[in-house]
């Protein structure tokens, strides 16, 4: 029996809610998920649709881990400025931020960094940003990073936060959009 006000996936292993945002009329929650079992395992994005909160129809996988990566924690925007250049203005995208931790045998085993991920189709089908990892420090716990967007432009028109690490924090700064080079 499944909780009647609380989300549960059917028959798979869930945890961290990893956004929870309003695109076209529609909530859509994204959290970490074991698709192919019910214990902690293969950790990849799930996906559940709701337009009352107490109603959900559970959605394929979002982010699904490979041979190099689980997809740990993170967060998601909705970019109606297409300051990322993923979609257009009119059909702006969903745009995810993640921690990659990456596996044994992957050229960056044993770390995590983070990455993004972007859907142009009301968050049913993803792509990998091919410059992943976006942001790494080369540690084995650089985890669960957490983005939001305003329409009040808290930096420049066309722009957006950039984060780099340092040995104790990390430093933001404001840069145009730009997805080349190392912005």
């Amino acid at each position: 029996m499944r909780p009647i006000l609380h989300y549960t996936a059917k028959n798979t292993w869930l945890n961290d809610p990893n956004g929870l945002v309003w695109h076209q009329g529609v909530y859509h929650l994204f959290y970490q998920n074991n698709p192919f079992d019910n214990v902690w395992g293969n950790m990849s994005w799930g996906h559940a649709t709701s337009t009352d909160l107490l109603h959900w129809t559970e959605h394929p996988v979002a982010i699904a881990c490979n041979e190099e990566e689980d997809v740990f924690s993170g967060s998601i925007v909705v970019d109606h400025g297409n300051t990322s250049g993923f979609g257009t203005a009119e059909e702006p995208a969903l745009v995810a931020i993640y921690t990659s931790a990456f596996k044994e045998g992957s050229v960056h085993q044993g770390t995590q960094a983070q990455s993004l991920a972007f859907s142009t189709d009301a968050g049913m089908t993803w792509s990998k940003y091919a410059g992943n990892p976006v942001l790494g420090r080369g540690s084995a716990h650089f985890r669960d990073p957490r983005c939001s967007a305003t329409r009040d432009r808290p930096v420049p028109a066309g722009s957006w936060w950039r984060w780099r690490p340092s040995t104790s924090r990390l430093c933001f700064t404001a840069r145009p959009t730009s997805r080349t080079g190392n912005t």
